[in-house]
C-alpha cells in the first residue's frame, strides 16, 4: 500500500492534470468531466469526483445528463480510498462496477530492466518515426485490448506523437512488422503513467509486454519522472509488470453506465 496518505492524494492529483491535456474539461457539480475531442471510447471521456465528496441524488442525475447530452457513455475513473462516500449515489444513480484495478507503482530505484526475446527490437519513438509507424501502434494497442480492425483516423495519429513529444511512446517490432507498443504520459510532479501497453496477438507470452514496460519506465526516468505507474487489466499483466519492477500501492475505481 502506499506509504501515506499524502502519496494518494499526491497521485490522484497528478491524475486530474494529466486527464486535462488535450481534453475539454466541464464541471458538473462536484464532479469533472474530461472529454476528448475525437474518441467517444469511456477510456479517453470520464469524470473525476472531486475529494471528499458524497454526491447527492440531483448532482448524480447531472452527471448522467452531461454525459447523455453528448451521447458518450457514462464514466468514472478514480481513486476510492479518496472519495469512499461517492460510489454508493453513483451507483444508485445508474453507474456500475466495471473494474476495480491495482494502482501498481516503480519508484526509479526500484526499476528492473527487462531484455526483449530474441528477434524482438524495441524504439522510442521520436519526430523521426512516419506517421505510418504511429498508425500500426494505435492498431496493435486496440486490437491488443479487443477493440474491432478499423481504420485509424488522421487525430488518433496526431495525438499519439504529441504524446511521444511530451510523453514517451514505445514500440517493439519484429521482421520489420510493428508488434507491441505502449505510452507513458506527460511527467507532472514526478508522476508519469505508462498506458496502452499491447503486445499483438501471435506474440504475446514472449516477455514483450516486460521489456516494452521496463524501456518506458526507463525513458520516463530519463524525462524527469521520479514514480511511474500503471492499472494492470488483470492478474496476470499485473505479474509481467512485476518483473519490471512495479508493486501494487492501492486501487482504481472504474464506474460505467449501466443500460436498461
Amino acid at each position: 500500500m502506499l506509504r501515506a496518505a499524502a502519496d494518494l492524494v499526491a497521485l490522484q492529483a497528478y491524475l486530474r492534470v494529466a486527464a486535462v491535456h488535450h481534453r475539454e474539461v466541464v464541471r458538473s457539480g462536484p464532479f469533472v468531466l474530461h472529454l476528448d475531442a475525437v474518441s467517444p471510447s469511456p477510456g479517453l471521456n470520464y469524470a473525476i469526483p472531486d475529494d471528499g465528496t458524497a454526491p447527492s441524488r440531483g448532482q448524480v442525475s447531472a452527471l448522467m445528463a452531461a454525459f447523455a447530452a453528448r451521447e458518450l457513455t457514462p464514466a468514472l475513473e478514480y481513486l476510492p480510498a479518496l472519495s469512499p462516500d461517492a460510489e454508493g449515489p453513483l451507483r444508485a444513480g445508474g453507474l456500475g462496477v466495471e473494474a476495480r484495478i491495482p494502482v501498481m507503482l516503480a519508484p526509479a530505484a526500484d526499476l528492473v530492466d527487462v531484455p526483449p526475446p530474441l528477434g524482438v527490437g524495441i524504439v522510442v519513438a521520436d519526430s523521426r518515426t512516419s506517421a505510418l509507424t504511429l498508425t500500426r501502434i494505435v492498431a496493435v494497442q486496440e486490437a491488443a485490448f479487443g477493440a474491432p480492425a478499423r481504420v485509424v483516423e488522421q487525430g488518433e495519429v496526431e495525438r499519439l506523437r504529441r504524446t511521444a513529444r511530451d510523453g514517451v511512446v514505445a514500440f517493439a517490432y519484429a521482421d520489420g512488422e510493428v508488434i507491441a507498443g505502449g505510452v507513458a504520459l506527460t511527467v507532472r510532479d514526478g508522476f508519469t503513467e505508462l498506458a496502452g501497453i499491447g503486445v499483438d496477438a501471435a506474440h504475446r507470452g514472449r516477455g514483450i509486454a516486460g521489456a516494452l514496460t521496463a524501456v518506458l519506465a526507463r525513458e520516463a526516468v530519463a524525462r524527469g519522472a521520479r514514480t511511474p505507474f500503471l492499472t494492470p487489466a488483470d492478474e496476470a499483466a499485473g505479474r509481467v509488470y512485476a518483473r519490471a519492477g512495479f508493486r501494487i500501492a492501492g486501487e482504481m475505481l472504474h464506474l460505467r453506465g449501466v443500460s436498461g
